[in-house]
């Protein structure tokens, strides 16, 4: 593509936000409410599948198409190194849409030969912060699934790629365009809760064949694929079918129980208390029982230290636990006050574990019981193997959908991914060399016992 062709290409992309600031009559940006005054035939928002994976197809691309006819966007081609997903991809799509879609060998010829405003990635884990960096910097908007990062360099070279863009990221932390979600964020921040002192949370399943993809293992070969350009940055090593299909086994294509479930809840502590990242992470696990040749843990505890980062003697605890081996307890967020406790399994408030009245008189102390009451009506999350066209992804889909029209700020933005990647990798780390792990600041590094922590 020559340098004319790539201009006009971009200046295409920049078509919609100008359209918008041009319609409302803005010198910048148009509020959300504005966005449906703006959609016509000139304006239709094409956009590319980055990875036509499991989540895509039972997910994402319904999601999209739920809500694409009203807002007027369309799904225009799909770019899969292996062969079979890339058709599985383009048929599946016409099925549901009934449009004719453009099949791609890889991203580079995804934006070299096809003009697209905007981009849906759902690739390995470890690929998702490097394929949102080569979508801005093709200028497209992206909706990318979590977890946004693995390792902390790919997490500052995404950032920095969005940041020098104006492009619009969601990242697939979907609870942030849940109703209960958004009533328990409200509750904490008006102080009726008061303040935060502890966080359990938990992840139990019992399901040996989470992640595991026997049949199309044994049926893919090399050639079908591009495995070089699979690996990216991590470091070269021979064909390996399983590391392709079930890389959420294998570090460090995955992280395994921190970045596809952890990265959901600790996500939240963040945005409930306004912290960034925790002050310090401590964690052990293991693989006890499904021994399978996987490297990742089937059973995992990490212990939070969270407050100001300038301040110690403020804050309070996060515990995360999680098994593949045994699903009692189920899917746990519990978040705990003085005065009682925000439970997002239940969606309510109560007092429960609440400072008595006697207990309060003999400290000399008021008590600060909370009333009960529901946060919503809301559906809790989703956690079986294929959780589908669930609300909170749907809400979280069309919240994207509407940003790339307002140019608005979306619900779980660059900085949300980028946060919960952080809590991520001090996770991995402490798993990974049982070390306390702290964060440099100042040089954005994980440090796993004062050394900085590499894959």
């Amino acid at each position: 593509m020559s340098n004319t062709e790539n201009k006009n290409r971009i200046t295409r992309k920049e078509f919609l936000t100008t359209s918008a600031i041009l319609s409302a009559g803005l010198s910048t940006g148009i509020s959300a409410k504005s966005y449906e005054n703006i959609i016509g035939a000139n304006d239709r928002v094409r956009v590319g599948v980055v990875g036509f994976s499991n989540r895509a197809r039972g997910s994402l691309i319904p999601s999209f198409l739920d809500h694409a006819d009203e807002l007027n966007f369309e799904l225009t081609a799909v770019s899969d190194i292996w062969n079979k997903r890339r058709n599985e991809g383009a048929a599946f799509i016409r099925k549901q849409s009934g449009q004719k879609i453009a099949k791609a060998r890889n991203n580079e010829e995804l934006y070299d030969e096809y003009d697209l405003d905007a981009v849906i990635i759902s690739t390995a884990d470890f690929q998702h912060a490097l394929h949102c960096k080569q979508a801005v910097e093709a200028g497209c908007d992206v909706y990318v699934e979590k977890p946004f990062a693995e390792t902390m360099q790919d997490n500052r070279a995404a950032l920095k790629a969005v940041n020098e863009s104006n492009k619009i990221v969601q990242v697939g932390s979907q609870r942030r365009s849940g109703r209960n979600y958004h009533a328990a964020e409200n509750f904490i921040k008006s102080g009726k809760f008061g303040d935060i002192v502890s966080v359990e949370m938990t992840w139990n399943v019992n399901q040996p064949g989470r992640w595991r993809l026997p049949e199309l293992t044994r049926e893919i070969e090399k050639e079908d694929t591009d495995w070089e350009r699979y690996l990216m940055n991590r470091p070269y090593e021979p064909w390996d079918p399983r590391k392709y299909l079930e890389y959420r086994l294998f570090w460090p294509y995955s992280s395994g129980i921190p970045g596809q479930w952890m990265s959901h809840q600790i996500d939240t502590v963040h945005w409930f208390s306004g912290l960034p990242h925790p002050r310090s992470v401590s964690a052990n696990g293991g693989i006890y029982l499904w021994k399978d040749g996987r490297e990742n843990f089937d059973t995992m505890t990490a212990v939070f230290d969270y407050g100001p980062l300038d301040d110690p003697s403020e804050g309070f605890q996060v515990v995360y636990s999680s098994r593949f081996t045994n699903s009692a307890g189920g899917v746990k967020e519990i978040y705990f006050s003085n005065a009682g406790e925000l439970n997002l399994s239940t969606n309510k408030v109560t007092p429960n574990g609440g400072l008595r009245e006697r207990h309060a008189s003999a400290m000399g102390m008021e008590p600060n019981l909370l009333e009960d009451q529901s946060l919503s009506d809301a559906a809790g999350a989703e956690t079986s193997a294929d959780t589908g066209v669930d609300n909170m992804t749907s809400a979280h889909m069309r919240n994207w959908m509407q940003c790339v029209r307002s140019r608005e700020k979306p619900n779980a933005d660059v900085r949300a991914g980028y946060n919960h990647s952080i809590a991520n990798i001090m996770t991995t780390a402490a798993l990974r060399t049982g070390r306390q792990v702290t964060f440099d600041e100042e040089n954005q590094e994980v440090m796993a016992g004062g050394d900085v922590f590499k894959y």
